[in-house]
């Protein structure tokens, strides 16, 4: 394993990330959207994570994994194969939670004509699998690309998303389905089973 190899699969990764959300997000467009919340500023949230998953970690392969280069670290191969294990369980998660969420699903805070609530598949385990998801792609690119400020980017990319969204999305979830989301999140973790 070598740090070249090591942001193959990095790139792998988000193009195989891609390929599971675009038929979810063609679809999406035809569905009829009932309820909207708060637009502009979730597309801007989408951005700034977009910056630290995507545009960073982007230079910092193209430039030869050159900027910014005092940031890089010694190479780990440990570190790799841990971030391809990363890499695999985020693009799991990701699959299943757009599987389980079927015509549910939207980029922004949405709620879709004949809207239901999932709590099945991997939703019967945790409310968030797709932020899972996301947090474990921010973990990946933390040890696939060894650089501090590019591994750093991802999850604060990935942590202003989280952070400023999650409270949004489950008052959306509370306003359209009341005590059935109520008895669902008092069933179900966040982000990790029994603990959070």
């Amino acid at each position: 394993m070598t740090q070249f190899a090591a942001t193959i699969c990095w790139v792998a990764g988000l193009v195989i990330w891609f390929i599971i959300r675009y038929p979810h997000q063609r679809r999406a467009k035809k569905q009829q959207i009932v309820d909207s919340r708060d637009r502009a500023s979730q597309q801007s949230l989408v951005a700034i994570s977009v910056v630290g998953v995507g545009l960073i970690p982007a230079i910092w392969a193209l430039t030869g994994m050159g900027f910014p280069r005092g940031a890089n670290l010694p190479f780990s191969p440990v570190a790799a194969w841990l971030g391809i294990v990363a890499i695999a369980a985020y693009l799991w998660f990701f699959y299943r939670s757009h599987k389980d969420l079927g015509h549910n699903w939207s980029a922004t805070l949405e709620i879709r004509a004949k809207h239901t609530l999932v709590t099945g598949g991997v939703y019967h385990y945790v409310r968030h699998p797709m932020y899972v998801s996301f947090w474990l792609m921010a973990i990946a690119q933390a040890l696939l690309l060894q650089n501090w400020f590019v591994g750093l980017a991802g999850l604060v990319g990935i942590g202003i998303l989280y952070f400023f969204r999650v409270h949004k999305e489950e008052k959306l979830m509370l306003d359209t389905f009341g005590g059935a989301y109520r008895d669902y999140s008092r069933k179900t973790a966040r982000l990790i089973p029994f603990i959070y």
